[in-house]
């Protein structure tokens, strides 16, 4: 039986690591071994980032939510226990939403959280 070199598919591999390199600066989108680096490396920052986006997006709802319960009278820590302890169970990105669009459901919502932590 013959010997099949690996020629074609070696090129196809190569080329699709380089095609992922286009766009890099230099030797990275040229050379198959340095874009191989770059794209692994690439890839991998990405997926790092997939879930870092989702820890910035919490952390900014915290924050809108913090300032407006503090402009209600409440810090966020004990407006969120008095929702708990109220059994309202809106989550965080709603609440940020409200706190930056609805002013007056955010401030019934704080007065009812309010009334049950006092």
């Amino acid at each position: 039986m013959a010997r099949i070199k690996g020629g074609l598919n070696a090129k196809k591999r190569h080329n699709r690591v380089l095609k992922l390199a286009k766009g890099y600066r230099g030797a990275r989108s040229k050379q198959y071994r340095i874009a191989k680096q770059s794209v692994m490396r690439a890839l991998a920052s990405s997926y790092a980032g997939r879930k870092e986006k989702k820890r910035q997006f919490r952390q900014l709802w915290i924050a809108r939510i913090n300032a407006a319960a503090r402009i209600n009278g409440l810090s966020y820590s004990r407006f969120m226990y008095g929702l708990k302890v109220a059994g309202v169970e809106i989550n965080r990105k709603m609440l940020a939403e409200m706190a930056v669009n609805d002013a007056e459901g955010f401030k019934a919502l704080a007065e009812l959280a309010k009334s049950k932590v006092a």
